[in-house]
Parts: C-alpha cells; structure tokens; sequence
C-alpha cells in the first residue's frame, strides 16, 4: 500500500474542492430520528428512506411511540425499506432500550449506542457525526469499497477499515472523509464500474482492480 501523507492530504484536499459542503442525506428533526433512519438505510437507498419517513415520523414521533407501536403497524409503515422484519424489530427493541435505560434520549458514545438492538458501528458513527458532531468513521460498502482501492486499506473487515482510516485522517476529519467517500462512490467510483477516465483523483490512485470491477 501506498500511504504518504502527502498523497493522502492531496487526496483530502480535492475530495473537499468537489464536495465542499457534505452533510448525511437522511432527512431528521433530532438524534432518535436520524438513529430510525440509518437503521432503515440498511440495504435501501437514502431516497427510499427518506420517502418513507416522512410519513413514518408524522405517525410515530419519540422512542415511547416506537416501542408502544404494535408490530403489524410498524412493520406496514416501512416496509418500502425492504428487510421490514428485522428492522421493526430491531427498531422497537431500540426504542424500549432507549425508554429504559437513556431516559428516552439517544445515547452519545460509541460503547453506549452499539449496546442497542440493531445498532453497529457504522450506524452509531452516523448518529454521533451527524446528530452530535463528535468524530466518527463511518464504514459503508461505499467507504470500505474506495479505501481499498486508493490503497488506504488492504482489509475487508469493516472495523478493521474504520481502525486504518482512523490512523491516517486526522480525527476532526473523520466524519467529513467518510462523507467524502460515499459522495465520490455514488457519482464516480461506483462498484460495477468506476468511472476512472473521469475520476479527479485518478492520479492518486493505484489500485489494480478499479478498471475492472
């Protein structure tokens, strides 16, 4: 791997020229909202989500309303999300545990948030990011696909990528990189076909698979 620290701040420096001002696109009043949200976005568009939460959130308004819900309810509320099942469950289970033991208020550490039902690093990075501004590296498959290829990585394992990237960016940076890698990997280096005669950071990118995945 190559890994200069010269290469990855010019690497920061362009990502940041093209997305200036990232920001999660899932729609949310507050920290509980965005946590219902990312649980949802498993394995579903953020537009998809967003289209049903906003019907979702006019019914179903604080984590005692989430775990009071019968489960046929909620179950038909998000079942455009694909998954419903898991999810209402995870979702209610998530909310009981917030009612019980946080006071009906979403908790603000990695340790306490991934002791949810439902819960793993990816989406507690996303809530604390973005609900708390505390740094965190969100790893999705678009973060996780991208570190490998530009070489800042050569694991597959989420957490292990989280560790690798935490090393090498420094922590203010943490949500706003990962931001970075999920806007670049939806517009550019998409996973069936990288658009590498196009990519601005082409240059900075020595990956062998990019031009053929």
């Amino acid at each position: 791997m190559v890994k200069t620290k010269a290469r990855i701040r010019e690497i920061r420096k362009i990502l940041k020229a093209r997305y200036p001002d990232v920001k999660t696109q899932l729609t949310h009043d507050n920290p509980f909202q965005l946590l219902v949200a990312t649980i949802l976005s498993a394995q579903c568009t953020d537009r998809q989500v967003n289209a049903v939460t906003g019907q979702l959130f006019e019914k179903l308004k604080t984590p005692a309303d989430f775990a009071a819900v019968d489960t046929q309810t909620l179950e038909a509320l998000i079942r455009p999300t694909g998954f419903y099942r898991n999810k209402a469950r995870h979702i209610r289970n998530c909310a009981r545990e917030i009612q019980e033991r946080f006071g009906g208020n979403v908790p603000d550490t990695i340790q306490d948030l991934v002791s949810l039902p439902g819960v793993g690093r990816k989406t507690a990075n996303v809530v604390l990011g973005a609900a708390f501004g505390i740094p965190g590296m969100v790893v999705d498959t678009h973060v996780a696909r991208i570190s490998r290829r530009l070489d800042l990585t050569a694991s597959k394992d989420p957490e292990k990528i989280e560790t690798d990237l935490m090393e090498i960016i420094p922590k203010a940076g943490w949500n706003e990189f990962s931001l970075h890698l999920v806007f670049f990997g939806r517009q550019v280096c998409k996973a069936r076909k990288p658009d590498c005669e196009n990519c601005f950071i082409a240059h900075l990118c020595y990956s062998e698979d990019k031009r053929v995945t």
